[in-house]
C-alpha cells in the first residue's frame, strides 16, 4: 500500500476540524500540519498532537505537504490558493472558491497554466445518493430533463446572527451563504445555466441583507428551473434537513429537489423514480414509483479520498476550480438580477473563462 498523502489544514474552526475528522477515517491521507492564526485555535490543534503554524507562509517555509485544504474565511481563498499553486502544491478550497468570480477566474487561469490541481469543497457531489441520481439521469431513466424545482427553506435562530456583525450585512444573506451548494448540485445534475432572473426581499428581522429569494433558471439543455431560498421560513424542505448528511440537523422524511423529465421524474434525496409501466405515456394511466437503492458513505471522507487520488495522479477531481467558478457565477447572477431586475446571460462569461484557460467552446 502506498504511503498516505500528507495534507495540511489551513483553518482550525468548525469546518477545518470536520476535515480533520474525515482524514482520520481515510487510510489514503494523514494530517501533516495545521495552520491557525488564533492563539486558542493553535492551542487546540497542538493539544490534538498536530504541528501548528500561525500562517500559510510559515507552513510553506518550513514544510512541503502533498496538499493543502483551505478552510479559511472566503476572502482569503484566492490569495492562499494562489500561494499553493505558486509552489506546485495541489489545493482543496472550501466553497465558495472566492468572493468574486473575477478573482476566481485568475486563480483558475494560473492553476491551469501551472498544471496544479485546484479542487473546490462542494462535497455534496461526493454523496452516494447524488452520484446515483446523476447516473440515473445520465442513463436516461427519466428521459430529457424539462424542469427542476429546488427548495432551500429553514429557520436560523436569532442567536445565529449574534455571533458576528458580518452575518447581518449585505452579502451574508442566504443567497451567498447557503444557495451555493444547491446551485452546484443543480448544475451537476441538470447541466449549465444559461440565463437567470431573480427576486429577493429584505430581512424581516431588520438586517441589511435578504432573507428570502427566488430564481428562474434557464439551462443550456432547454430545461427550466426554479429555486427558492430563505433562512427565515419554518419548514422541513432543505438539503440539511432531508439528506441526513450531517447529524447535527434533525432529519425529516421530505424531499428538497424534484427533477421532471420526458419519461419520468426523480425526487431527491429519497431517490424515487416516477413513471408509467407502459411506454405509452398517458395522464389517465396509473403512475408508479420505485425507490432506488444506493450506498451510504460520508461525502467528506469520499472528498478526501478523491483529493488524495488526484495528488497521486490516479484520479481526476470531481469538483475542479473551473466547476467552483461556474457555480459562483450563477450565484452572482442571482444576486445581480435580484438587485437590478435584469435577466442575466451567463453564456458570455463561460466563453471568457474558456478563453482564459486556452479552451475552445
Amino acid at each position: 500500500m502506498k504511503e498516505p498523502v500528507r495534507l495540511a489544514i489551513a483553518g482550525y474552526g468548525l469546518v477545518g476540524r470536520r476535515h480533520v475528522d474525515a482524514i482520520a477515517q481515510c487510510d489514503r491521507a494523514e494530517v501533516a500540519a495545521v495552520v491557525e492564526p488564533s492563539d486558542a485555535g493553535r492551542a487546540h490543534a497542538s493539544d490534538a498532537g498536530f504541528a501548528v503554524f500561525p500562517s500559510l507562509d510559515a507552513l510553506l517555509a518550513a514544510d512541503r505537504p502533498d496538499g493543502v485544504i483551505l478552510a479559511t474565511p472566503n476572502s482569503l481563498h484566492v490569495e492562499q490558493a494562489t500561494a499553493c499553486v505558486a509552489v506546485a502544491i495541489p489545493v482543496l478550497v472550501e466553497k465558495p472558491i472566492a468572493t468574486r468570480s473575477e478573482d476566481a477566474e485568475e486563480l483558475v487561469r494560473r492553476a491551469n497554466l501551472a498544471g496544479v490541481p485546484v479542487l473546490v469543497g462542494h462535497h455534496r457531489r461526493h454523496n452516494p445518493l447524488i452520484q446515483k441520481a446523476k447516473a440515473l439521469i445520465d442513463d436516461g431513466e427519466i428521459g430529457s430533463i424539462r424542469a427542476v424545482q429546488a427548495t432551500c427553506w429553514f429557520y436560523k435562530p436569532d442567536d445565529y446572527f449574534d455571533v458576528s456583525d458580518w452575518r447581518r450585512m449585505p452579502g451574508a444573506g442566504p443567497i451567498s451563504v447557503n444557495l451555493v451548494h444547491d446551485i452546484d448540485l443543480l448544475r451537476y445534475l441538470c447541466g449549465e445555466v444559461s440565463t437567470v432572473r431573480a427576486v429577493a426581499r429584505p430581512s424581516v428581522r431588520g438586517y441589511a441583507n435578504e432573507d428570502v429569494a427566488s430564481a428562474l433558471l434557464e439551462f443550456e439543455s432547454g430545461a427550466i428551473g426554479t429555486i427558492t431560498v430563505s433562512d427565515s421560513i419554518v419548514a422541513p424542505w432543505s438539503w440539511e434537513l432531508t439528506s441526513r448528511e450531517y447529524p447535527i440537523y434533525p432529519p425529516t422524511p421530505e424531499n428538497c429537489y424534484m427533477i421532471g423529465g420526458s419519461h419520468g421524474s426523480l425526487s431527491i434525496p429519497d431517490l424515487r423514480v416516477w413513471n408509467y409501466a407502459d411506454k405509452d405515456r398517458n395522464w389517465w394511466a396509473p403512475i408508479s414509483s420505485t425507490t432506488v437503492k444506493r450506498e451510504t458513505t460520508d461525502p467528506l471522507v469520499n472528498q478526501i479520498e478523491n483529493f488524495a487520488d488526484v495528488i497521486r495522479g490516479t484520479a481526476d477531481p470531481l469538483v475542479t476550480g473551473r466547476e467552483g467558478l461556474a457555480t459562483l457565477q450563477v450565484v452572482e447572477a442571482i444576486q445581480q438580477s435580484a438587485m437590478t431586475g435584469d435577466c442575466i446571460d451567463l453564456r458570455r462569461k463561460t466563453k471568457i473563462v474558456a478563453a482564459a484557460e486556452g479552451k475552445n467552446i
